[in-house]
């Protein structure tokens, strides 16, 4: 069977997508997930996103890890209303509902906005920080940033105490200035590092930001592949109206 596929990334990230509008894609199938995934015997991607047609919305997203488990992913986000409006299905703003619920994008050129979910609670311990945007993040500071291991550290910790089989992504943070940071990301589906996070950077935004950090609510993010910005309101203890930002670009088409 031949699939019609596009290749799409954002700061690095990247990902298969699929128009799924007519359900020819057997969503059910994960060997076959993993296998578009697969960088030397597929396709090679952070993750596969299916495009579907919503009662409501402009779109569904249907997003998987390269391991064939789902969650949200704020760049795949991004690259999705970069693909439907390549598909036509919008023009410069868009509506689509995602797993952890409604979303809402502008496109300009191959900058992209993408409303982020309220972040209501930031748990802060002694070494790291942890928070849900739409997927769960410890944050923490790395004093040796550009030199370790961050596969093997990045797995002790998400496979450890108190995250065990749930797991959680890990984010390692060096602050630049007062309203810039670094992040790399040690990612969960995908279990190694990827060029770029999407939740993760607005995981470390808020972090940033919560323990006083950074006093901006419009927060710079250099990650691996490239840069990312994070603007939010604090609202009676609540980080609303989260945008994370950024290029979302095509890179090519074919089929497999």
């Amino acid at each position: 069977m031949q699939q019609t596929f596009y290749k799409y990334q954002g700061t690095g990230n990247d990902f298969v997508m699929i128009d799924n509008r007519q359900q020819n894609f057997d969503k059910n199938n994960l060997e076959r997930i993993t296998f578009l995934c697969d960088r030397r015997f597929g396709i090679g991607a952070d993750g596969l996103i299916l495009l579907e047609n919503h009662t409501s919305a402009d779109f569904e997203m249907v997003y998987f890890n390269s391991d064939g488990s789902q969650s949200f992913c704020g760049n795949g986000g991004r690259c999705a209303v970069a693909f439907a409006k390549q598909l036509g299905v919008i023009s410069n703003k868009a509506t689509f509902e995602a797993i952890d619920g409604l979303h809402h994008a502008t496109i300009e050129n191959d900058i992209v906005k993408l409303q982020m979910l309220d972040v209501k609670e930031v748990e802060k311990y002694n070494s790291h920080v942890f928070l849900d945007t739409g997927s769960p993040h410890h944050v923490q500071f790395e004093d040796n940033f550009n030199d370790f291991d961050i596969k093997t550290k990045g797995a002790k910790i998400r496979y450890g105490s108190p995250y065990n089989e749930a797991g959680s992504n890990v984010n390692f943070v060096k602050k630049i200035t007062d309203t810039t940071f670094a992040v790399r990301t040690y990612e969960r589906g995908v279990e190694d590092e990827t060029l770029s996070c999407g939740t993760g950077v607005t995981a470390v935004a808020i972090a940033m930001h919560a323990l006083n950090e950074t006093t901006s609510n419009v927060v710079n993010l250099n990650v691996q592949g490239g840069k990312l910005q994070v603007s939010f309101d604090v609202v009676d203890n609540t980080y609303k109206n989260v945008w994370l930002i950024g290029p979302a670009r095509f890179v090519y088409s074919g089929q497999i």
